[in-house]
């Protein structure tokens, strides 16, 4: 069974979300504070981690923030419904999903899944039907399978989610990605209206590689539509 931690001070959410989880495969541990979650998380043998933002003590972007500097652990994040802010804070701080409350638990259940099959998938080097391992557009050059990203020979640190993203718009350089297909590709789930989840990856990625190369701009966003890698020489 897959061992997932849940940290939220809802009670009564947790105990259903349990309830509703281990039928479909899943060992859960609850703790209702962010201080016992960031520790249980960083120290525990689990496959994912979902978190409360709204947490007594420290909240969830707190705990976030320690288990980024400590493990490369999937998260998905619980926020507020409607509360955009908090879901591209999250996203930004390196959360690999999100889900706003109230959500069903089938939808936790297939977001939980979707994270697990993505992490399973990086970490077998099986991104995507295409088999080239090294990839190389202009100044930056991808090893897919040692998971090495190199701008002009330095090593750039990249989240799984960034990575793969990048993967798919190198692959594709020169041609325009749509919003949707990268939803699928990178996300593994629908674009749903207003969600911004790969907008918010696209920019982190902006910021880490670069805004321009050789004079132009990197990653090109067609409005509505989706986004371009462009493709140079240099």
């Amino acid at each position: 069974m897959e061992r997932v931690l849940l940290v939220d001070d809802d009670v009564g959410l947790c105990k259903l979300l349990e309830e509703y989880l281990a039928p479909e495969g899943f060992q859960v541990d609850i703790v209702h504070d962010g201080k016992t979650g960031k520790e249980k998380a960083c120290e525990g043998d689990y496959g994912l981690v979902v978190l409360d933002v709204m947490l007594p003590g420290e909240n969830g972007f707190e705990v976030l923030r320690h288990i980024r500097a400590r493990r490369d652990l999937p998260v998905v994040m619980l926020t507020a419904r409607g509360d955009e802010v908090d879901r591209i804070v999250g996203l930004e701080m390196g959360a690999d999903d999100y889900l706003p409350k109230p959500f069903n638990p089938r939808e936790l259940v297939a977001r939980i899944r979707a994270v697990l099959r993505r992490t399973r998938q990086e970490g077998k080097g099986e991104r995507l039907p295409k088999t080239a391992k090294i990839i190389k557009v202009g100044d930056v050059e991808m090893d897919t399978g040692t998971c090495v990203v190199l701008r002009s020979g330095k090593k750039i640190t990249l989240t799984s989610v960034e990575f793969r993203l990048l993967e798919v718009l190198l692959r594709n350089a020169g041609q325009l990605v749509s919003r949707e297909e990268l939803m699928q590709a990178v996300l593994g789930r629908s674009l749903s209206p207003f969600d911004r989840s790969i907008d918010v990856h696209v920019s982190k990625l902006r910021k880490k590689l670069g805004y321009k190369v050789s004079g132009m701009e990197r990653i090109k966003a067609i409005r509505s539509v989706g986004y371009l890698y462009t493709l140079t020489s240099v």
